[in-house]
């Protein structure tokens, strides 16, 4: 059944939303510095815990916290401290401070980058992964950019695009790793001109495991399309267009009303 699902985008310590791919910074293997640049949508007076907080009185689970890039992992903490259990957390997550992120709330810890080595996914990195954390406590985000008719998955902030595509064949192997997928489809991430149907028709046909897809979604209805399209196996998160983060193409409190008439 499809539900939204909450996010909180962390950008030098603030809330944010950005719109895909314009971030240009340092790669995740060099997290100390502090250099960046993206085009901004909305930049929040208000903490992250804010956000969790109010996520949390509306009994909204499996959201996620992302941090884009260093200077982050204080706001990261509040939020996660916020809702413990109730939001996962990705940006920066290694084998060596995956348990660390878990025992400061995380209900998840979600990973791209780290699973991959010159552009090709490393299995010596999944095993790694798969000796410090369980498959429950696991979430693999597969962000993709469309290149030749094909989505390939997009790591180190959507700025490198690599050997790996968003298919089948990729769905059903790293399930075996992991309990959901995080999929933003990177080239309509907040633009707010409607989402890329034929990622969430993929998914919805192809993916054995949960997924919440992200990406240009701009309607309430939105909701019911992904519904339609993946036959409600995929969930839905609002970025941009949400009012919480500056939006006017949707409520925040509709998307409540909407997941608690189906009874979540």
């Amino acid at each position: 059944m499809t539900l939204f699902k909450p996010c909180i985008d962390l950008h030098h310590g603030k809330v944010k939303q950005i719109v895909g791919g314009s971030l240009r910074d340092a790669l995740d293997g060099q997290v100390g510095s502090s250099a960046s640049s993206a085009k901004e949508n909305f930049v929040s007076e208000l903490p992250a815990a804010h956000y969790a907080e109010l996520y949390r009185r509306d009994g909204l689970t499996g959201g996620h916290v992302i941090q884009l890039g260093a200077g982050n992992e204080a706001a990261a903490v509040a939020a996660l401290n916020a809702w413990p259990g109730g939001l996962q957390l990705g940006g920066g997550v290694t084998p060596q401070n995956a348990r660390e992120w878990l025992a400061q709330g995380a209900s998840k810890v979600i990973v791209t980058s780290a699973l991959f080595e010159d552009g090709r996914l490393s299995e010596a990195r999944l095993d790694e992964f798969a000796r410090v954390v369980s498959r429950d406590e696991l979430v693999i985000d597969l962000s993709c950019r469309k290149r030749d008719g094909t989505y390939w998955v997009a790591t180190n902030r959507w700025q490198t695009v690599t050997a790996t595509p968003v298919n089948g064949e990729t769905l059903r192997r790293l399930s075996q790793y992991c309990a959901e997928f995080l999929v933003h489809a990177a080239d309509v991430e907040g633009l707010c001109l409607g989402i890329e149907q034929d990622v969430v028709r993929l998914l919805g046909a192809e993916s054995p495991i949960p997924c919440t897809y992200a990406g240009g979604a701009k309607h309430l209805d939105d909701l019911d399309l992904v519904a339609t399209l993946s036959g409600g196996r995929v969930d839905l998160t609002f970025g941009s267009a949400l009012d919480l983060f500056g939006g006017t193409g949707v409520r925040y409190a509709d998307c409540v009303a909407y997941n608690l008439r189906r009874g979540s």
